[in-house]
């Protein structure tokens, strides 16, 4: 999903017409601050990735300030920020880069070209949230289940796994099943690639 966030509407609609006709869901929103309560209580992260349009000044909050505000809150990775202005300067756009924004646009910009970067911060969105799946999964593994999970990926067999770690065969049987079941996979082959 595209979130746009301008306080003109005009340009919220221009925005959001070229997104729906490239394919890419969007969604306008005029007020920052309206945004970040609703990022930071309420978002449910789109399965095919987000991305934030940001203009840079706005009445109120502008997006570097908002821009900001997500920073603080880890919420970059799964939101890049690109961000739009009619009044950039080079060293604006070096230091929104620098502390993380995907990538700075100065008005008027290429359709094409904002449109090709949309699709890449979604991708990025995409692998941040797999990453972040992944990660919370190995949350709910036990400490014994991260030992067994640790000895599988450097391709131990359950024989020698038991051996090691001083249970029985069947144990370690059982705590394979559990992993690969919180896991959501179902080989060790799945499971390298999973956290590569």
């Amino acid at each position: 999903m595209l979130h746009i966030i301008d306080d003109e509407e005009a340009v919220r609609d221009s925005l959001s017409w070229l997104a729906q006709s490239c394919g890419i869901a969007a969604t306008v929103h005029d007020n920052p601050e309206k945004f970040l309560a609703w990022v930071t209580t309420d978002i449910v992260f789109d399965p095919s990735g987000d991305c934030v349009l940001l203009d840079v000044r706005m009445p109120g909050m502008s997006g570097i300030a908002l821009f900001d505000a997500m920073a603080a809150r880890g919420l970059t990775q799964r939101l890049p920020v690109i961000f739009l202005t009619g009044h950039g300067d080079v060293p604006m756009a070096v230091d929104s880069l620098k502390r993380g924004a995907f990538d700075f646009f100065e008005k008027p910009f290429n359709d094409n070209k904002l449109m090709e970067r949309v699709q890449e911060a979604l991708g990025a969105s995409l692998q941040a949230g797999t990453r972040a799946a992944v990660h919370a999964r190995l949350a709910t593994l036990s400490a014994r289940e991260r030992e067994v999970l640790d000895l599988i990926l450097i391709g131990k067999m359950n024989k020698v796994i038991a051996d090691k770690l001083g249970i029985s065969m069947r144990t370690v049987e059982v705590h394979r099943a559990h992993i690969f079941d919180k896991m959501n996979v179902k080989t060790a082959v799945e499971l390298a690639g999973l956290l590569k």
